[in-house]
């Protein structure tokens, strides 16, 4: 079944919104239609939300979607270095598309658990086999191309590839969105439209064309950097670990993730930050950089492993709010989702989940109105998936924030505060299974950040209070040693 394309045909009724015979003011092909742009994981997510209430959802995406199987495509230039879903992600997308785990996992995607699956070395130390989170890991292109098939089994969603958008049609009365303006034909009704286009959204300059104020935007940026390779996962009987994360700190600002992929192949990603530690996309400079990580233990599983690829670099990593929630006018008719109105550091891992927390926010925000009364909530809605990234902004721009090169607003006195009772937690959890729990917890969203601010927590951490935040590091934890020979 070939759901990547437009499926209708020239003369239907989807592609007559203005035919004769219709009421004047009402169309119904248009009144029952939502538009959303882009079809990445933040757009499947919102068009299998909204075909619960529209009869019809067209998904524009510029890109010319695979067609044969999982393959890289420019709109999600970052699908090439180490993706992760974590649980809450992975629950709420369950929720909104039964058995897509199951799928998943039979595409070659793995679930772990975090910490135990890895040797995982935190600014404190290597972690124990403490309680944390599952961690789905996956290449982007295989989650994308398995939401996406599943997403339009629902024959409400149709995908028009191959069409860039250009603008917003605004309605009569200038105060609403109308549809669409597509590069490659008429303009495009809808009674909804759904900006999820990434980080290279247009909406600021679409909403300005309208006459509507230039968003208000938080930036914090810590100049992370990436570089990434693919191996061949090398046979090792004696390996008990699943991934590798290596974390920088400020004293040390390198790391590299390693994860394990479909095919028995590796997926290494190597990162600094900082100008003077950005990793290298030099193939022969890759293993060099990775030897000068604080432990030997991810140079040590690559050295001898068959690359099965080139290193690729990627640099746009700062985390950046556009804050349309805070717009003292807003169309009708229109809302931004993803990253195109909030994006983070990926080396958090939060961006897909958040995208999930934002699709269900819309659907509860929604689950009450009809089609007709959508549109005049659209002020409402952006206000409510717009606070699904606060928790992944917080923990982002706040660790961001230790490191000196770093461009943003500083740190204030009550986020001085957090990060040292943060340093604490991190030395807790590494260890003692009552602390790293409701660490997991929130940093894989499914608990508040409160809960580490319970009293049983706070007593917990504070018990740790002559440990050292930054101790010397050991090249391998107690539990596991280097590879053999």
């Amino acid at each position: 079944m070939d759901n990547d394309t437009d499926n209708h045909p020239a003369g239907s009724p989807a592609s007559r919104p203005n035919e004769p015979g219709h009421e004047p003011g009402h169309d119904p092909a248009v009144d029952d239609h939502a538009v959303v742009l882009g079809a990445g994981l933040a757009g499947l997510l919102a068009a299998r939300v909204l075909a619960t209430k529209f009869a019809r959802v067209t998904l524009v995406e510029r890109d010319e979607l695979p067609q044969a199987g999982p393959a890289f495509r420019p709109g999600v230039p970052q699908s090439r270095h180490v993706h992760v879903l974590w649980s809450r992600g992975l629950e709420l997308m369950e929720q909104m598309l039964p058995g897509i785990t199951g799928k998943l996992v039979a595409a070659g995607a793995a679930v772990l658990e975090s910490p135990r699956d890895f040797l995982w070395l935190s600014p404190a130390g290597w972690f124990d086999a403490v309680p944390g989170a599952e961690v789905l890991l996956a290449g982007r292109e295989v989650i994308d191309w398995t939401v996406r098939q599943e997403v339009l089994r629902d024959g409400r969603i149709r995908v028009r590839a191959g069409s860039p958008a250009t603008g917003l049609v605004a309605g009569a009365d200038g105060r609403s969105v109308t549809g669409v303006r597509l590069r490659d034909g008429e303009p495009l009704a809808a009674r909804l439209v759904v900006d999820a286009t990434g980080r290279t959204s247009k909406t600021p300059d679409w909403l300005a064309a309208l006459g509507h104020e230039v968003p208000e935007a938080s930036r914090c940026d810590s100049r992370l950097a990436y570089s990434s390779r693919y191996f061949e996962t090398p046979k090792d009987p004696g390996r008990r670990w699943r991934g590798v994360y290596v974390q920088g700190r400020p004293d040390s600002p390198r790391g590299g993730v390693l994860v394990p992929l479909d095919g028995d192949r590796w997926l290494v990603t190597l990162l600094g930050y900082g100008s003077a530690h950005a990793p290298p996309t030099k193939d022969e400079e890759f293993l060099d950089f990775a030897r000068t990580l604080r432990s030997p233990a991810l140079y040590d599983a690559i050295r001898d492993a068959k690359p099965l690829s080139s290193a690729t670099g990627f640099r746009g990593t700062a985390n950046e709010w556009r804050h349309y929630e805070r717009m003292e006018r807003w169309p009708a008719g229109f809302i931004v989702l993803g990253d195109a109105s909030c994006r983070f550091n990926p080396v958090y891992g939060h961006g897909m989940t958040v995208a999930a927390l934002a699709a269900d926010a819309l659907a509860a925000a929604i689950r009450d109105l009809g089609p007709a009364e959508i549109p005049g909530a659209a002020r409402r809605l952006q206000r409510r998936t717009a606070a699904a990234a606060e928790v992944a902004w917080q923990i982002a721009t706040s660790e961001d924030q230790r490191y000196p090169e770093t461009e943003g607003p500083p740190p204030d006195r009550a986020a001085r505060i957090l990060q040292k009772y943060m340093s604490r937690v991190m030395v807790g959890a590494n260890a003692d299974p009552g602390i790293s729990a409701p660490f997991f917890g929130v940093l894989s969203l499914s608990a508040p950040p409160n809960t580490l601010l319970s009293p049983g927590t706070v007593v917990r951490v504070l018990s740790k209070w002559r440990l050292p935040t930054d101790p010397e590091t050991t090249a391998y934890p107690s539990h596991h040693g280097p590879p053999g020979p």
